[in-house]
């Protein structure tokens, strides 16, 4: 694997030597990843490839599949958040999740974004209400939500529901927001949206993103990383991969000739 010389900036998040398993099938072989402060990591590759299982490893949502079996180290902040005495519960409010179809709670806008702060003992309204206000705003969702806060998420649109859910991770204040083709469900304008909103999280978050859309990779990202049958085939600064990749591989991928 070659990598491309990366971002200059803090390290957020290292895995050093990920092999994962599903039973006796291999998913992932020896990923080795540094992930930088503030920026916006993309992960491409075909499906199947290993890249939403890999972003699923570093907040342990695997840990919910039976037979699942992870060797090797995932560093957040340099905590191996694989050590025995990880809270999973603490760890999933530091490094959130936006799944790729929008799964606001069926409830109010305004209960869908307190929900998290209340679990974390968040009671007063008055409290509640800031953050309410403020997580909206960071998802750029205030203007069109403040008039009908207490009205079903479920009456939003998909990108508006999408833009939703990324509020309802902001309120409980993560340090990592890890998206899963947080895109792939919607249509063009609202794309758009959640495109402008990572670029401006991106100043107060370190965000990865799963995507199969080169193009967006291309647009969003400082680093890519491309995967393929469980490897990583290589890493770096996002314009240097797609303009002058270094493995064939990659070469082949972003060129059309598979995937």
């Amino acid at each position: 694997m070659k990598t491309a010389t990366a971002v200059a900036t803090e390290e957020k998040i290292r895995v050093q030597g990920v092999d994962l398993f599903y039973g006796d099938n291999q998913a992932l072989y020896d990923i080795n990843l540094s992930v930088p402060e503030g920026s916006i990591t993309a992960f491409i590759g075909p499906s199947g490839c290993g890249k939403s299982t890999l972003l699923r490893t570093l907040n342990r949502m695997n840990d919910l599949i039976p037979g699942v079996k992870i060797t090797g180290e995932v560093l957040v902040d340099g905590d191996n958040i694989y050590g025995g005495d990880t809270d999973v519960v603490n760890l999933r409010k530091n490094v959130g999740m936006v799944f790729q179809r929008p799964n606001p709670f069926p409830m109010s806008i305004y209960d869908n974004i307190a929900y998290g702060p209340r679990i974390h003992g968040i009671r007063r309204k008055k409290d509640l209400d800031v953050i309410v206000e403020r997580s909206l705003q960071q998802a750029a969702l205030w203007e069109e939500a403040k008039d009908r806060l207490h009205k079903s998420a479920l009456g939003l649109s998909g990108g508006q529901q999408q833009r939703l859910c990324i509020a309802r991770l902001l309120a409980v204040e993560p340090k990592v927001l890890l998206m899963d083709e947080p895109t792939s469900a919607l249509d063009p304008i609202s794309t758009l949206k959640v495109e402008e909103l990572t670029q401006e999280l991106k100043n107060k978050y370190t965000i990865i993103i799963v995507t199969h859309n080169m193009q967006q990779a291309a647009r969003i990202s400082d680093t890519t990383a491309f995967f393929l049958n469980g490897v990583m085939v290589e890493h770096g600064v996002t314009d240097g991969l797609f303009t002058n990749p270094g493995d064939k591989r990659t070469e082949d991928y972003i060129t059309g000739r598979f995937g």
